[in-house]
């Protein structure tokens, strides 16, 4: 069943939409406050911690994704290296890395501005690409880290793609 026809989204408040998304799909949340809610999605790889806030100021709905990574600190250029390639190979968001809180970090904003409305498919959207991004690249970024691959070498695990059955 189409998320559509269990939300009306005219007029709704944006954080009042991903609440229902999470709902739909029995998520983990918290909502932090009016414009604000984190929650967790589970994905192959990981437990990504989602946070979504509202910014009236400026008419953007943000998004961070989140996972802990533990690099040794021999390896953060190489993570940085292998951060820019994901980067250049993503079409909406973009990674960074948090060395202080030792989190790896998707972001995106959505500009709603003019008074537009994201609609539940949209959102749902914006929240999948997230996870999908954390998951395609999660093991590039393990392989720089732990595995002493250099940055080319790894993100090719990222952007080969499986052909044929098994």
């Amino acid at each position: 069943m189409a998320l559509t026809e269990h939300i009306q989204s005219d007029d709704i408040h944006p954080i009042d939409l991903v609440e229902h998304i999470a709902e739909h799909y029995d998520w983990e949340f918290d909502r932090i406050g009016d414009d604000q809610i984190a929650m967790a999605v589970e994905g192959q790889w990981r437990t990504y911690s989602i946070t979504l806030a509202w910014s009236a100021y400026d008419e953007t709905l943000r998004l961070i994704c989140t996972f802990e990574m533990e690099p040794p600190q021999d390896r953060i250029g190489e993570l940085y290296e292998v951060l820019n390639r994901a980067n250049d190979l993503v079409w909406s968001g973009a990674f960074t890395w948090w060395d202080e809180q030792k989190l790896m970090v998707w972001r995106y904003g959505l500009v709603l501005a003019g008074d537009q409305v994201a609609g539940p498919e949209q959102i749902d959207t914006l929240i999948g690409a997230a996870v999908m991004g954390a998951e395609r690249f999660y093991p590039a970024f393990q392989l720089v880290t732990w595995g002493g691959h250099s940055p080319k070498d790894a993100i090719q695990v990222a952007i080969a793609e499986a052909y044929g059955t098994a």
